[in-house]
């Protein structure tokens, strides 16, 4: 009877992890045990992109690239997880519920955005969280030119100075230029901490802030959002800031099913995993991606929820998941390389190494760098199985 190593999620993790498995069968000769993928849609989204125009690009179909590897796809939603019986719950289209054994399970269920209980939150802001978010964004934005001529109309308020809401600010300059040519947009950051990019450090502060001033974006530091409404926000000083479109850009948390495998996630809501990336307490489950929280060297360093670390948790978890089924010793996961690329529109982007955030480069050529990033290092080999498994290995992970 064959085993299953069953993936819950189609992120940068979760394709990985599959491949990864697959390598490992195809490498042992383990014909009888099957690698299955469970998700809504056999889609890999470009979340780094979604704060680029056209979002609707930027999502693959990996569909192929899952049955060039041997992986078997099942669409659906993993509602629950019975990690004592060895078993999930998966919701299929139609909302029906049906039951999926596995002998190992790789959680890479992803993250979704935190959105606290601030009125009018939910009714009048938008997100790029997740392609359908970016998608209903870049459609609203469409609509600003059949508005009245007013200032509210071409402000907009980002809120949240973090790694997303920096990026997205300064995209939105051209964005709005085009699709309001004549007018000059106004942009407004709002963060609750003294600072832009409060988790970025001092290092690339000074870039990050003399690309803000290029592109005339305003900065409401120190300020949270008390409320919203169809005509802009409330601050918590009582002033208000009228604007017809409102992007909400706040802190990410894990998947539900990461606090059904794990005893005590973190406050992020993640999984914590040991140096083979399995769920502590629960020796059949591994997590990887942003529903994990790993140790990344000897120095105490901690997994990010961030691309570079999706693709290399992956890639160790679906190896480690697949050796453990099979009797063989796992490999610790390791990754103490750490840089950052942080887009800044028009003005460029800023390259940071380490974990203090060195400037390495800034301008056009950290704007090259991330380009390629972006349009090449974060997307899979074509769909043939010889390409895919070679690339699966652990050690063969974007870092970056």
């Amino acid at each position: 009877m064959a085993q299953t190593i069953l993936v819950a999620g189609s992120g940068f993790a979760g394709l990985w992890g599959a491949l990864a498995a697959a390598r490992v069968l195809d490498e042992q000769q383990a014909t009888q045990v099957d690698v299955v993928l469970v998700s809504p849609e056999p889609r890999l989204g470009m979340r780094p992109r979604l704060h680029e125009a056209d979002p609707t690009a930027w999502s693959t179909d990996i569909l192929p690239h899952l049955q060039a590897a041997g992986v078997r796809y099942v669409q659906g939603f993993v509602s629950r997880i019975h990690r004592q019986d060895g078993y999930v719950e998966v919701a299929d289209a139609n909302g029906q519920l049906v039951s999926l054994a596995y002998d190992r399970l790789l959680l890479a269920a992803g993250s979704a955005m935190y959105r606290p209980a601030v009125p009018g939150l939910a009714r009048h802001a938008h997100s790029i969280d997740q392609p359908a978010d970016a998608a209903a964004l870049d459609a609203h934005l469409q609509t600003l030119a059949a508005q009245p001529d007013t200032p509210a109309r071409h402000t907009v308020v980002v809120v949240g100075a973090g790694f997303t809401g920096i990026e997205l600010a300064c995209e939105l300059p051209a964005r709005l230029r085009a699709l309001l040519p004549g007018t000059t947009p106004r942009i407004v950051l709002v963060e609750q901490a003294g600072e832009v990019g409060p988790a970025l450090g001092a290092g690339p502060r000074p870039v990050i802030e003399q690309a803000l001033d290029s592109l005339g974006i305003e900065r409401e530091l120190g300020q949270t959002v008390a409320a919203l409404d169809g005509g802009g926000v409330v601050l918590a000083d009582g002033s208000r800031i009228a604007a017809s479109t409102v992007i909400w850009t706040g802190g990410m948390r894990a998947t539900g099913l990461a606090g059904q495998v794990a005893a005590r996630p973190d406050a992020l809501g993640r999984a914590p995993v040991g140096n083979d990336l399995r769920v502590y307490g629960a020796p059949h489950i591994f997590a990887a991606g942003d529903a994990a929280v790993a140790r990344t060297d000897d120095d105490g360093h901690q997994t990010l929820m961030a691309c570079q670390h999706a693709l290399v948790t992956g890639r160790y978890a679906g190896h480690n998941a697949a050796r453990d089924l099979l009797g063989l010793a796992t490999e610790p996961y390791r990754q103490p390389a750490y840089v950052t690329c942080l887009d800044l529109g028009g003005w460029g982007a800023v390259f940071t190494q380490g974990w203090q955030r060195d400037v390495g480069t800034a301008g056009a050529e950290a704007k090259a760098l991330k380009m390629q990033i972006n349009t090449q290092w974060i997307y899979p080999p074509a769909p043939r199985r010889d390409l895919l498994l070679a690339a699966a290995h652990p050690d063969k992970a974007f870092a970056g």
